[in-house]
């Protein structure tokens, strides 16, 4: 029996390099808590050096940081020239609009490919001579993929896009693992710092659409992310932590 068989996925994480681009804060801290706990060392990116050394200075002497801005390749090139070697990437750094065609002008509708998108590819493309033979990739999408909301078309798009993404780098970098998390509406950081009402409405709306009725946690998305870390036998696939939001 090979030791793929064997292996705990409790040791499939100790003393390999976790990289967070986005790990500041919101999903990414959480998964950077989860792959501490077992047994990971974490590099966490981001804009915002505060941000990132309140994260470093709670997690403790197996996590550290720098700054990368996933829309400037020289930046994303800076940030892996101190990272010797990668066994997992998670990347949830994004900054778009979302609206109708008739809203948007082409420009602002390009935003969710810009910075989602080809963020994240900028960043695979950096690693590829750093990523370990069992490296795990895991990219962000989002259950809008296959339920498009009423007036996000661009958005929709992208977000297939990126599962798209995934299964296509899952064919060209085998047997590294490449995979998609498509999360639903999420009660977390990003929706703490938006309008209290339009929170509400999106919430109540969300909870109505789901088989579970309710908003989705950071902790939940963070537990589908470690699944895809440590699953050695998954590649391919996109995991839709979305409450049955897909399903409805």
């Amino acid at each position: 029996m090979s030791a793929h068989t064997t292996e705990s996925f409790d040791a499939r994480l100790h003393d390999r390099t976790i990289v967070l681009i986005g790990g500041g804060s919101g999903i990414g801290l959480e998964v950077a808590r989860r792959s501490l706990t077992l047994g990971a060392e974490v590099v966490l990116g981001g804009r915002t050096p505060s941000r990132l050394e309140a994260a470093v200075a709670e997690l403790g002497p197996r996590a550290r940081w720098s700054t990368v801005d996933t829309s400037d390749e020289e930046s994303i090139t800076r940030f892996f020239a101190d990272v010797p070697t990668v066994d997992g990437i998670f990347t949830t750094a994004a900054d778009y609009v979302v609206g109708s065609m008739r809203d948007l002008d082409p420009q602002a509708a390009t935003s969710p490919f810009e910075s989602k998108f080809w963020g994240q590819y900028r960043v695979v493309h950096a690693a590829l001579d750093l990523l370990s033979p069992e490296a795990s990739i895991v990219l962000m999408s989002g259950a809008a993929s296959v339920r498009p909301p009423a007036a996000a078309p661009a958005y929709v798009a992208a977000n297939a896009a990126i599962e798209g993404l995934a299964r296509g780098l899952a064919v060209e970098l085998a047997p590294v693992r490449v995979n998609a998390v498509s999360p639903g509406t999420i009660d977390g950081n990003l929706w703490a710092n938006r309008d209290e009402a339009a929170r509400e409405t999106a919430f109540a709306q969300f909870s109505a659409d789901t088989l579970l009725g309710r908003p989705g946690t950071e902790g939940e998305v963070a537990d589908a992310v470690i699944h895809l870390f440590v699953n050695g036998y998954t590649t391919g696939s996109t995991l839709y932590v979305d409450g049955g939001y897909s399903l409805r």
